[in-house]
């Protein structure tokens, strides 16, 4: 019931704010949430598309039988549904519940404009030259053995020159697909996993913890396909973009803007967080310096961070001479990272700022750098 809630939510607002309904929703699935949340986000997913788990005489969950399109009272929702690994490793049942009822709806024969599913199905099929079976293939993770699409690990070591590049990495690490018909092998299916992502107008991703939330983990930006469908998608257009916060029991669904937002008010720029971290010290500073550059990933993958969350972070640790002697003291190497973490975010144009405060970050910058190496060499 929970589940269907933040669906039937997330739908109507979509419904409100574009007129129509979406067709194709880019789905992430955590192994940590499915556990906590007992397959919370396996039941919206089959809610989207309209099927119903049907437990046998045990209470396992075998089979699947379509919703009608009267009970449902909206048309059938396609997906696109990325596991993470440990998801991949843990759930194989759930993938091939996922996989059986996408292909039950994409063999529903019904109209198109009902079945958003069958219409894409259908279209793929047609455009590849392959069967409709093959066309319904909507369940996506890594390769056997890999995990995440190492976008984290560019970010942090900001080891790459655009996002095109982060891009790349997500469409060939993460376009394996499960096929119930043979659940032993993941195969490569860019193609397919491509042209599903091409229809996507919504993606969505659920917050499993009232404790860690977007900005404190990169595994999360890591599989934010935001940018990645808007390079896709023949308009051009960025999807909107959802997250559902289960951790109350009055499920949420927020925008991504609107979650960074609320994550950067209760962390980065709460004084109350932020000194309880510098409080602890050396390694206080360095979850400051950390949670920033999750912040700029989060504008490379999805651009749905505001420009005043960096002007603020800003505000608070650089403008602020008693703040700059304190980081700089308490761990300078981590204190490089957030002016360096600054400069990035506005020579990659997620942060408009003074020329001031640029040549001000660049001194800085320079100080630091005489300072640690000075230490080495002294």
């Amino acid at each position: 019931a929970a589940a269907k809630v933040v669906v039937d939510r997330l739908i109507e607002r979509q419904k409100a704010e574009q007129g129509t309904w979406p067709e194709t929703i880019a789905c992430v699935l955590w192994g940590t949430d499915n556990i906590k949340t007992y397959g919370e986000s396996l039941a919206q997913i089959l809610w989207f598309i309209g099927v119903r788990p049907v437990p046998d005489s045990l209470g396992r969950v075998n089979k699947l039988e379509l919703i009608s399109l009267e009970e449902l009272g909206r048309p059938r929702i396609d997906v696109v549904v990325n596991c993470s690994g440990v998801f991949r490793d843990l759930f194989i049942n759930q993938m091939g519940l996922i996989d059986q009822g996408v292909k039950m709806a994409a063999e529903a024969e019904e109209p198109l404009e009902l079945n958003f599913v069958r219409k894409h199905s259908q279209e793929q099929a047609a455009a590849q030259g392959i069967s409709l079976r093959e066309a319904a293939t909507r369940v996506f993770s890594n390769a056997s053995g890999s995990y995440s699409s190492n976008v984290n690990l560019a970010v942090e070591n900001s080891t790459w020159e655009e996002e095109g590049e982060l891009q790349e990495m997500y469409l060939s690490r993460k376009t394996f697909a499960f096929n119930a018909d043979n659940p032993g092998e993941m195969n490569q299916n860019r193609e397919v996993f491509e042209s599903a992502m091409k229809t996507a107008d919504v993606t969505f991703q659920n917050l499993d913890s009232a404790e860690i939330s977007l900005t404190d983990v990169s595994h999360y930006f890591d599989s934010d396909p935001t940018k990645l469908i808007a390079g896709l998608r023949d308009d051009g257009k960025a999807p909107t973009s959802y997250i559902a916060d289960t951790t109350t029991a009055n499920a949420q669904v927020r925008s991504l803007s609107e979650t960074i937002r609320l994550d950067s008010r209760t962390k980065l720029l709460n004084p109350k967080w932020y000194e309880g971290m510098l409080n602890s010290g050396y390694e206080g500073v360095r979850e400051v310096a950390k949670r920033l550059n999750f912040t700029l990933g989060w504008s490379a993958t999805s651009g749905a961070v505001d420009n005043f969350v960096y002007e603020e972070a800003n505000d608070t640790f650089i403008n602020d001479e008693e703040m700059r002697k304190r980081l700089m003291e308490l761990n300078p190497h981590s204190f490089r990272r957030i002016v360096g973490t600054l400069l990035e975010v506005n020579g990659r144009g997620y942060w408009e700022t003074s020329e001031e405060n640029i040549a001000q970050l660049q001194q800085i910058y320079q100080e630091i750098e005489d300072r640690i190496e000075g230490v080495t060499q002294g």
